[in-house]
């Protein structure tokens, strides 16, 4: 996941190179973010999280056969779908572009151009519809490398149309280089998925299948879930559309920043324990699943909140260090770095969304988070026209103001599902999650003074010499600190790092 993100944080620092924060990165991403609204509303997020649990199921039980019947049944309508979905998208993509994507466009000559690549870019969303199955199928027989290195594997699709692409076609190679990046994420998976037990596809849509009935029912409320989520960003792009030149760039260059060390810490626990829960569900060890599910919960934790400091404390040389070359200018920098300061604040909600909400999952529970969702969604949508607003009337650049509110937003809806659960569980081990916080807040209040130290010392200095210096100065007195609290998971780390350097220790 750490590499993967490394990759994608390298692909769109290429974009940012190579085009700059100006209107034509802009209009490039308001294409980008249809397609991607195509898949997560018809193939995405909403299908992963009803077919695990199912499929699961199945392999728990020793039903090789039925598993793979659903798996072919549901990429079989997921292709018949966006195939029609895609289809139409790209007979009205002017009028998407105009009257739903990017209303704040209102030269012609802009308009044509986010069309255009919209259509380029359409058939990514049924490539990652399979994709998405195929690495769902993977993660539920504990494949995890493969599934992982994918989003790699589409950002070097990005990388492959701003270096390879971007010189012949212009802002067209980068869109060319989305295609080729699903067309990778799916074919890295592919070896692994012909090397699982019994594997076989049927030309099937299983329409009279019990298990494929359920993950209609387990999707129909993770459904509106996603669409509100993406209703949400969708709003973004229309209110950052019509904001200063560079707005919309910029929350979509910040975002990654966040999501890169939330994927590493959150995203990849999460994706193990989704199959994990699931299989303690399916024998009916619910107390397992509590304990398992509070321990990913505090080791998490204890990496979230410093995780945070780190990223808002560093955020202008980590920005200039990743993006600041080419045609991308200081003061376009400026642009990302102070919506990476709302994002960053977000980074614990959003960390613990990704753990409680594979619990619900797990439980065959969809409508619960949904619900909470929605309402926080709501609640983002509300938050960003009014921090924009404020933001813009005390004469701060208004892009920051919907950054603050998805991180307000999203921290609301964890704590809601961390309320809601702990009532299904019967408790949630809360004292032993609130002793790990503790003990975060502690080392992180002296990794900070040290951060800060090393600020004022490096004042004037290159930003990779600030930024690594920092990392290399605070990673050792966290841990460190965590050391002289008697941190209970860093002892479990060193002994797994212990195990496998000498098993027989």
């Amino acid at each position: 996941m750490v590499l993967s993100q490394l990759v994608g944080l390298l692909a769109k620092s290429l974009a940012g190179w190579t085009f700059g924060a100006g209107s034509e990165l802009d209009t490039f991403f308001t294409a980008n973010r249809f397609a991607e609204i195509l898949f997560n509303l018809v193939a995405g997020g909403a299908l992963a999280s009803a077919f695990i649990p199912t499929f699961t199921a199945f392999l728990v039980k020793q039903e090789r056969r039925s598993a793979w019947k659903l798996l072919s049944s549901l990429a079989n309508l997921v292709t018949l779908v966006m195939l029609a979905v895609g289809t139409l998208s790209f007979i009205f993509s002017d009028w998407i572009v105009v009257h739903v994507l990017a209303r704040g466009f209102t030269d012609p000559a802009q308009q044509q151009l986010a069309a255009h690549l919209l259509r380029i870019q359409l058939p990514s969303a049924l490539i990652f519809g399979l994709s998405g199955l195929v690495m769902g199928s993977l993660n539920a027989h504990q494949r995890f490398l493969l599934p992982a290195l994918a989003p790699a594997m589409y950002s070097l699709g990005w990388i492959g149309g701003a270096v390879l692409l971007e010189p012949y076609l212009g802002i067209d190679g980068l869109a060319w280089g989305v295609l080729i990046g699903a067309l990778l994420h799916l074919g890295i998976q592919i070896p692994a998925l012909v090397r699982l037990p019994k594997v076989r596809y049927s030309v099937t849509l299983g329409l009279k299948m019990p298990a494929v009935r359920e993950v209609a029912r387990l999707m129909a409320p993770r459904l509106v879930g996603v669409a509100a989520v993406q209703l949400n960003f969708w709003l973004n792009t229309v209110l950052a559309s019509g904001q200063p030149a560079g707005s919309l760039t910029g929350i979509n260059l910040a975002l990654p920043l966040m999501l890169m060390p939330e994927a590493a810490i959150a995203q990849s626990v999460a994706i193990a324990a989704l199959p994990t829960f699931s299989a303690q569900v399916a024998r009916g060890h619910k107390d397992e699943m509590q304990a398992a599910l509070a321990s990913s919960l505090r080791a998490v934790l204890l990496l979230a909140i410093p995780a945070t400091l780190g990223l808002i404390l560093l955020r202008t040389p980590l920005v200039a260090l990743v993006y600041q070359r080419g045609v991308f200018t200081a003061d376009q920098s400026v642009l990302v770095s102070w919506a990476l300061l709302w994002y960053a604040a977000g980074l614990v909600g959003h960390s613990m969304v990704e753990i409680v909400s594979r619990s619900f999952y797990a439980l065959n529970d969809t409508k619960t988070p949904v619900a909470i969702g929605v309402a926080a969604m709501a609640l983002n949508f509300g938050l960003s026209l009014a921090f924009a607003a404020l933001f813009q009337r005390i004469g701060w650049m208004p892009h920051g103001g919907l950054a603050l509110a998805n991180s307000a937003a999203t921290f609301l809806e964890a704590a809601a599902m961390l309320f809601v659960m702990r009532r299904r569980l019967n408790g949630l081990q809360t004292g032993r999650i609130l002793r790990g916080v503790l003990k975060s807040l502690l080392a992180t209040a002296g990794m900070s003074a040290v951060l800060l130290g090393w600020l004022a010392l490096s004042r004037g200095w290159g930003s990779g010499l600030i930024t690594l210096g920092a990392i290399a100065l605070s990673l050792p007195v966290y841990v460190g600190l965590l050391v002289l609290l008697r941190t209970q998971e860093v002892r479990m780390l060193w002994n797994a790092i212990r195990r496998r350097i000498s098993p027989s220790s």
